[in-house]
This record gives structure tokens, sequence and C-alpha cells, in this order.
């Protein structure tokens, strides 16, 4: 996950001058438009929502699942650009510190200022693009450990945070928010505006890494960084794009936590939000080791996350399970990566 310095070549190389490695990295650079892991996904999903349907009749109501979707859609909009690093051999643990200080910066922004909802909106995606830049250079250019990176400034953003709450919640939050919260103002045809617009921003990303130059570069890069600099690709520039679009999605993703929650904010928000999204993006079959993934994927296990916590409260049972289904579903999503990256390499 590190990456160095990258070449600047007068002329990148032909396709017939590419290592051997590059050659075959770009032979596998894109997945199926649909994957076998979404497929059994989907069948996943379906069978779930049936088991708890039966077992209690009050989560085929729209008073259940139009909250589920609301739940979803910060998860799997921070999942979209978590995918986007991840495939790019990435990670980034900070995603919860970040959450909690465009979230709280919001709030202030609401109650202090009396701002509307575009400047609410820009000003939480500006931050989180900022935000997500640093991680970005620290990453690409100061040629240190993603993971390393990101957590130290998990613990950053977290300080600063707390030192916006001044150690207060952040009360009288105004109905400003209101199109992205739970209310009918909220709802198009039952369907909440914050999972919709999240759905949007999943189908142009799917588009673009499969259909654009640079997200095509993205699998290059994660499946071998030094072949993918020798073919020319702009590893390093590639590389800050990934965190700084995934810190603009966080700055989203906190205009709907706070839309969706009450007049009140306090200092939990974003707490263990980086698991959750790293879980739906692994669930969803992208390769934690980089060069392979998509976004359908990662919707699909932000659903299957959230639904996993929504049945295990509604049954009544321990919360502590919740994580533990989601747990087992990791190691068995990872295990499965592992045995295709062996049969790949015995080919």
């Amino acid at each position: 996950m590190t990456t160095s310095t990258e070449p600047s070549p007068s002329t990148p190389p032909t396709s017939t001058s590419l290592p051997p490695t590059a050659l075959k990295a770009a032979r596998r650079i894109l997945p199926p438009a649909v994957t076998g892991q979404e497929r059994v996904l989907v069948v996943i999903l379906v069978v779930l929502a049936v088991v708890l349907s039966v077992a209690t009749p009050a989560f085929r109501t729209a008073g259940s699942w139009q909250p589920l979707l609301s739940s979803v859609a910060p998860i799997a909009l921070m999942g979209v650009g978590m995918t986007m690093v991840i495939i790019a051999a990435g990670i980034d643990v900070s995603v919860g510190g970040a959450l909690m200080v465009t979230a709280v910066t919001t709030a202030k922004l609401l109650v202090d200022q009396g701002a509307s909802l575009p400047l609410a909106l820009l000003a939480a995606a500006a931050l989180g693009l900022v935000l997500g830049t640093v991680n970005g250079l620290l990453i690409a250019y100061g040629r240190v450990n993603a993971i390393i990176i990101t957590f130290g400034t998990a613990n950053l953003f977290q300080f600063l945070g707390r030192q916006i709450f001044a150690s207060q919640t952040v009360n009288g939050i105004p109905g400003t928010l209101e199109l992205f919260g739970r209310g009918e103002a909220g709802r198009t045809f039952g369907l909440p505006h914050s999972f919709l617009l999240t759905l949007l921003v999943a189908a142009a990303a799917w588009y673009w890494l499969r259909h654009s130059r640079p997200g095509r570069h993205l699998y290059a890069i994660g499946g071998d960084p030094t072949a993918a600099r020798l073919a020319g690709i702009r590893v390093q520039r590639l590389t800050l794009m990934t965190y700084a679009v995934t810190g603009l999605l966080v700055g989203v993703a906190a205009v709907f936590t706070v839309a969706s929650g009450t007049s009140t904010l306090d200092q939990s928000v974003g707490s263990g939000r980086e698991l959750a999204v790293i879980a739906a993006v692994v669930i969803g079959g992208t390769s934690i080791t980089g060069g392979r993934g998509s976004v359908l994927g990662t919707v699909l296990g932000a659903l299957l996350v959230q639904t996993v916590a929504s049945g295990t409260t509604q049954l009544g049972w321990p919360s502590q399970l919740s994580d533990f289904f989601v747990g087992v579903a990791i190691a068995i999503a990872v295990g499965a990566d592992l045995v295709r990256q062996r049969t790949r390499r015995a080919r």
C-alpha cells in the first residue's frame, strides 16, 4: 500500500514494450459487469429479508425499511470512495474521524450561522475534500504506508472534532436539512432522497471505473503499482485523487447523518463508521490487497451490514450479535478473495 516517486518518461511505453507483469495486470483489469459475489449478495439479501419479514412482521412496514435505507446511505456513499481507495491498493481508516469533524461543523453552521441547505452541503463537502486531500498528499507524495497515515489522521480528526464540540452537544439543530431527513420532505415515492442520491453517485462511479481511462488505471495500480508506473500511469496523482474524492463523499455523508438524526448531535457521531464502511467494501467483493472491486458490490455490502444490524435490533437480540455476523461475513469474503488470488496465480 505504499507509493513511490513516479517517473517522468518522455513517451509512455507501447503495449508491446510493457513488462510481462504489466501485460498480465492489463488482461485482468476489469471485473465482470456483475460479479458472482454480487449475485450471491443479492440472494442473501432476499433470503434475509424474507426471514426477517416472517420473524418480525414489522420489518415489512415502511416505518422499518425507510429508516434502514436512510442508515445505508452514508455508509454506502463513503464506501464508494473507499472502494476506489482499496482498488488502488490503499486504505483509509480515518473516515470515522473525518465524519465527526464535518458533521459537527455542519451542525454548528446550521445552529450558529443559520446556514442554508446549499451552503451547509457545500461547506461539508469542501471540508471533507480538504481532509481527504491531506491524507492523499501524505500517502501519495510522502511515501508512507496508507494505514499508518490514516490511523494517525483518524486520531487527529477525532481530536479536532472534540475541540469543536467543546465537551458539549450541539442542540437545537433546525430542520434545514429536511430534504435529506427521515420525514415526508426527505422522501420521493417512499424512498429517502439520501439513498437515491447515493445510488446516483454509485452508478456514476461504476461507469467511471469501467469506462474511463483513469478508472481503469486504478485497477492497474492496485494490481501492480510498479508495472503501472512503467506503463506511464500517473500513480501518485490518481492515488491523491482517490483520497480526495473519499473525503468529499464523507462530507456529503455527514450532511445525511445530521439530517437523519434528531435536533441534537453528540460526540459519538462517526464512531466506528470506518469499520462499517470497510466491511461493506470487503463484503461487496473488493480485494483488500487491491486491483479488484466494484461499487455495486459495495452498495450491496452496505445493505447487508445495515440489514443485519436492523434485524438483530428488531428481533431483540444483543447488538453484539450484529458485529459477530458481520465479522463472519468479512472472514468469508476475505477467505474467498485469497482463494481466487491463489487460483489466478496457479493459471
